[in-house]
């Protein structure tokens, strides 16, 4: 019997497959830590759902006796650093352990199954015994949460009835129907590429400009991500190198008045960024510019333009991931070491 097992997801929504595991967690442990994953994300068609949603569906579908036993906790993503989102992960743990271990060397384990290539973290714990349990008919949240943002309510038996009750109830928030349109933008996108001989991947750039602690992000005027904030980017044209990419979006969406010979001699780095599920258009992986103008007593004027409502200046220290579009917030850490 294990007094802690840990159980990570993201629950997007939490499914009748969650639950199993989370009903063999129960069984074999005191109590069960679950950490729900992408926190404090911008809400998107792969995200729908915040922290304090998925808790509600979680702890809704128990008998209270149980869920007095569960604790959720959430769990920020660190897209290109792992070391981070360990280091995350134990933390999470500990904080639940230290208030409510009933011992001083607690036996924890983490509990999970191998469904593919995303379950790679069940490897990164070694200190922690690991409990691999079968996948309840091999079920995706993704299919029942795409066909529920396109109106479909998913069949009931996949679902537990803290997840039904709480979906049903959602249908009826505005959100819900803003991330239907969302999803039926996305969903005509791909569309347009069913023709297409192979899935395509396509190939964008994004600018990192910083200058004196701010960073110039753009208000995205139309969808995906209407109304979040993000990088200075978009697709690259035929016939442009990366970098010519980079600048020609930058002026387009921000009107950034410093000569290219400053640009170029400002550039401090360049990186790839593909995390595969980075973008809901599909497999899209990007390069990045870093940017560092020099430190002045004012920052250069900037106006929206081209795919951008508005630009502007922000201090990095204002940066918060909920408002940002994909994994924006994490190139920029990545970038400018934040991490």
């Amino acid at each position: 019997m294990f007094d802690f097992l840990v159980f990570i997801g993201r629950f997007q929504p939490f499914h009748i497959g969650h639950a199993r595991v989370l009903q063999q967690a129960l069984a074999q442990s005191a109590q069960v830590i679950v950490l729900i994953g992408s926190a404090k994300q911008a809400r998107n068609t792969r995200n729908p759902f915040s922290i304090e949603e998925r808790t509600e569906m979680i702890l809704g579908s128990l008998k209270p006796e149980d869920a007095a036993r569960v604790h959720c906790q959430p769990l920020h993503d660190c897209l290109y650093n792992d070391a981070v989102w360990v280091t995350n992960v134990q933390e999470a743990v500990q904080e639940v352990v230290s208030k409510h271990s009933a011992t001083a060397n607690p036996r924890i384990g983490l509990i999970g199954h191998k469904k593919d290539q995303s379950s790679y973290y069940l490897r990164l714990f070694p200190q922690w015994e690991s409990v691999d349990v079968e996948n309840h008919h091999a079920l995706s949240a993704t299919p029942l949460r795409e066909a529920y943002l396109l109106g479909q309510m998913p069949a009931q038996d996949l679902l537990p009835q803290g997840t039904v009750n709480f979906l049903q109830t959602f249908q009826a928030q505005d959100i819900y129907h803003s991330l239907g349109e969302e999803a039926r933008f996305i969903q005509q996108y791909k569309q347009a590429w069913d023709v297409a001989p192979y899935t395509p991947t396509f190939v964008t750039v994004d600018a990192v400009v910083v200058q004196s602690g701010h960073i110039l992000l753009v208000e995205r005027k139309a969808r995906p991500g209407k109304g979040l904030f993000a990088l200075p980017g978009g697709f690259v044209d035929q016939g442009e190198t990366l970098i010519n990419a980079c600048i020609r979006e930058l002026r387009e969406e921000t009107r950034l008045k410093v000569p290219e010979p400053v640009l170029h001699g400002s550039l401090r780095g360049q990186r790839v960024f593909d995390d595969p599920y980075r973008s809901a258009r599909g497999r899209t992986i990007t390069h990045a510019f870093m940017f560092d103008l020099k430190p002045d007593t004012s920052l250069p004027k900037v106006k929206g333009g081209d795919d951008a409502k508005s630009a502007f200046w922000l201090p990095l220290s204002a940066l918060q991931p909920e408002r940002l579009f994909e994994d924006h917030f994490h190139i920029i850490r990545a970038m400018t070491g934040m991490y």
